[in-house]
C-alpha cells in the first residue's frame, strides 16, 4: 500500500470510488482500495517514480528525527523519575522511561502527560515498574486471581516501595 501513489492517483482521476468487501469472518465490511481511471494512474506512477529518491529520503531524515526525539524523551524522563524518586535506582529509572517511552506502546509515556513529564503520568509508571518487578503480581495472576485482585493484593507492597523511593533513608 502506497500512500502517494493513492492520494496522487485520486487527485488526477476524474471519477474515484472506495473498494469494499464484506468480510464474513470479521461481520463488516473491509476497504480493499480505490477505483481510479487507468490513465490517472499511470500518470501517479510515473510522478512516484520521478521523486521516489526525495521520498525515501525525507523517510529517512523523519525516521531519525523521531529517533532523536525518542532518544531525548528517554533521557528527560529518566532525570525527572531520579528527581521525583531520589531512592530509585538509576538502572530501573532508565529501563521505566524506556519502556513507557516506546513509540506506538499505548503506555503512559507516549501521551501528551508523559511527554511533557507531568508528575502523575511518570509516578504511574513507576507505580506500574514497582508492580510488576519488584511483587508477586505475576505469581498472583497465575494463581487465578483476577487482575483487579492482584492489584488489591499487593497495593500496600507497591506503596512501601513507592515511599522508600520517594523518600530515600
Amino acid at each position: 500500500w502506497d500512500a502517494a501513489l493513492s492520494r496522487r492517483a485520486r487527485m488526477h482521476s476524474p471519477l474515484s470510488a472506495v473498494v469494499v468487501r464484506f468480510s464474513r469472518a470479521r461481520k463488516r465490511y473491509e476497504r480493499q482500495g480505490i477505483l481510479v481511471s487507468e490513465v490517472a494512474l499511470e500518470q501517479a506512477e510515473a510522478e512516484c517514480l520521478a521523486d521516489s529518491k526525495s521520498r525515501a529520503l525525507r523517510r529517512e531524515r523523519n525516521a531519525e528525527r523521531r529517533a532523536q526525539y525518542d532518544r531525548d524523551l528517554v533521557a528527560q524522563m529518566t532525570g525527572e523519575i531520579s528527581r521525583l524518586f531520589p531512592g530509585c535506582p538509576p538502572k530501573a529509572a532508565q529501563t521505566i522511561a524506556e519502556h513507557t517511552a516506546r513509540r506506538g506502546s499505548g503506555r503512559v509515556g507516549r501521551t501528551a502527560a508523559g511527554q511533557s513529564l507531568e508528575e502523575e503520568a511518570l509516578t504511574l509508571a513507576v507505580v506500574a515498574h514497582i508492580r510488576h518487578c519488584y511483587t508477586n503480581y505475576y505469581e498472583l495472576l497465575m494463581s487465578g486471581y483476577e487482575r483487579r485482585e492482584a492489584r488489591a493484593e499487593i497495593h500496600d507492597e507497591v506503596d512501601r516501595v513507592l515511599d522508600r523511593w520517594r523518600n530515600p533513608p
